[in-house]
């Protein structure tokens, strides 16, 4: 059943509560309606894709099914499925509110930030080149060729770098489909310049995904469409800037780029700690002082880990006592694997949460699509704030985006990348665990990239490794804030990178640079805990080589780009 739910049908988040399943789903379903989050006419998964999806029998929700429809809470036709029932419009809650905090701008220089964009480039036959000798027996996978040094070749022959999905698995044909439909269907108005909001056929399709599948509390009039996750934070740090807001805190690790784009617009950006259940986000610290703060709740870039529940609750409750905001990056909240998913920030206050998806991890970067749900004190500054960035996402792009969201093909194409880059990272466990069986691996739960903790000291060898075996991969210390100590040592693999063709040849690269222990056990300095993994093992009782590479310097950029978180 494991892989049976990557499959098939839509997505729908849940949040099930007490020991018994068909009452606690039923409860689930009814607030979902009674809320408004689950509109009249949506419709729900199959009872076999919500049973595979949940861990529970299929008859359990095939009778709770049964039972909401005899109460009228949803309704069921063959070969209609399985929709919510057209009721009086249910009376949404309105969040608590709290007054913004009213700050002294502060006098800043902004600096310049623009945006790093790496070339996408397909994969090429690689050329014939002269064969290097095998490394010593004992020198460490990397070791330098006792001969002639031979150059690094300029362009790396494998991408494991992460932020980039399977670019040869984008859904051409289906895509073509919504294309010609959307455009056939298109009124001749959607080819002028339109809503800076974006085109209401998406914020209307995207208002009933986002609730479905994410938790999302949306409304069409408050979503904007954006051309990225880089624009949206670029509004975002406009408007806040706008507000007298002068800081917004950021997490230890992350993009250098999102923490450039607000200092670039003039506001400051402390360091929230860390500790081994993720990032710290008591009021103490530099919270504090802030009046927004950055996250990436659900899947922590980097890292890999989801915020626990009490702190999730704790960011929350800084946010509406301080009158501060939440922004909430949703980089890749639909690929999970071995848990429950989990929901979005945005849905335990919409009024202090400001939730921003994109399709770039989904679908392709290329496409420039991406999105906003903001609370309702915002939608007018942004809007303002957009009309005058020449940023925008083409109407008949957000039409087809429409059309394929609201067809279903969306729902279908990334349960069948969710599969696929499972089974991927499942092969890259068991080839890790084969060659480098000390090499711990974490944040592999979800996301399209996993960590591989490193020993203490040696992670530029092995990247210095990685760069002579042709191999462009990433540090974690890449990502490590510059006042955070540099703790950790690790390699953030993107195995979602590669194409199909060129996946098996890059995990082979990888294995060869990945440090092997003599006898069989690490040992020497203790390793940090990682955020999320709970305390560091016990070192092992024998001494560790580290991977030894040739003479060439270390690694510059690979093909593709960094990731973006959007």
């Amino acid at each position: 059943m494991a892989n049976e739910w990557a499959t098939f049908g839509a997505d729908l988040h849940l949040e099930l509560r007490g020991p018994r399943l068909r009452a606690g789903l039923m409860d689930a379903l009814r607030e979902a309606v009674r809320s408004g989050r689950l509109e009249a006419g949506t419709r729900l998964p199959s009872s076999r894709s919500l049973a595979a999806d949940l861990g529970m029998a299929r008859n359990t929700v095939a009778d709770a099914y049964a039972e909401l429809v005899a109460e009228g809470w949803l309704t069921a036709r063959q070969g209609s499925g399985t929709r919510v029932a057209r009721r009086a419009e249910p009376r949404r809650a309105e969040p608590r509110r709290a007054e913004p905090r009213r700050a002294e701008p502060r006098r800043a220089e902004p600096g310049r930030a623009e945006p790093g964009r790496a070339e996408l480039r397909r994969s090429e036959p690689r050329r014939a080149e002269p064969r290097r000798p095998e490394p010593r027996p004992g020198a460490g996978p990397a070791a330098a060729p006792s001969a002639r040094v031979l150059p690094r070749p300029t362009t790396p022959a494998h991408n494991l770098k992460a932020g980039t999905p399977d670019l040869a698995s984008f859904p051409r044909a289906e895509w073509l489909k919504a294309y010609r439909r959307a455009l056939t269907a298109a009124p001749n108005e959607a080819f002028g310049y339109g809503d800076p909001r974006g085109r209401i056929e998406l914020r209307t399709v995207l208002a009933e995904y986002l609730a479905r599948a994410r938790g999302v509390y949306a409304r069409p009039e408050r979503i904007v469409v954006c051309a990225g996750f880089v624009h949206g934070l670029m509004l975002i740090g406009q408007v806040l800037r706008s507000r007298g807001v002068r800081d917004v805190a950021i997490e230890s690790y992350g993009l250098g780029l999102h923490a450039g784009l607000l200092t670039a617009a003039g506001l400051g950006t402390p360091v929230l700690p860390f500790d081994e259940r993720g990032t710290r986000v008591e009021e103490s610290g530099p919270l504090g002082s802030a009046g927004a703060v950055l996250m990436t709740a659900a899947h922590q870039f980097p890292l890999g880990g989801a915020l626990p529940p009490d702190r999730r609750a704790e960011v929350v409750d800084w946010a509406r006592a301080s009158g501060g905001f939440v922004l909430e990056d949703d980089y890749d909240g639909e690929f999970r694997y071995d848990r429950q998913p989990v929901g979005a920030l945005q849905g335990l206050d919409p009024e202090r949460v400001v939730y921003l998806g994109t399709a770039s991890k989904s679908l392709a970067p290329g496409l420039r699509i991406a999105w906003m749900v903001l609370p309702e004190s915002l939608v007018g500054e942004v809007v303002a704030a957009k009309g005058v960035v020449d940023w925008v996402s083409s109407a008949p792009d957000q039409l087809a985006f429409a059309e394929f969201l609201g067809s279903g093909a969306y729902d279908r194409h990334v349960r069948a990348m969710r599969l696929r880059y499972r089974r991927r990272r499942d092969q890259l466990v068991a080839a890790v665990a084969a060659h480098s069986p000390e090499t711990r691996v974490s944040g592999i739960a979800a996301g399209l990239h996993a960590v591989l903790a490193l020993p203490p000291g040696t992670e530029q060898d092995v990247l210095r490794a990685a760069a002579w075996n042709g191999l462009a991969v990433q540090g974690v210390n890449q990502f490590r804030r510059p006042t955070v100590p540099a703790t950790l040592d690790g390699l953030v693999v993107g195995y979602a990178t590669p194409p199909d063709s060129a996946w098996q040849s890059a995990l082979q690269a990888l294995c060869r640079v990945l440090p092997q222990a003599a006898g069989g056990a690490w040992t020497g300095a203790e390793e940090a805990p990682w955020p999320g993994s709970g305390p560091a093992p016990e070192p092992g009782a024998e001494e560790a080589s580290r991977p030894r590479p040739g003479p060439a310097p270390a690694s510059g950029p690979g093909p593709g780009p960094g990731p973006e978180g959007a």
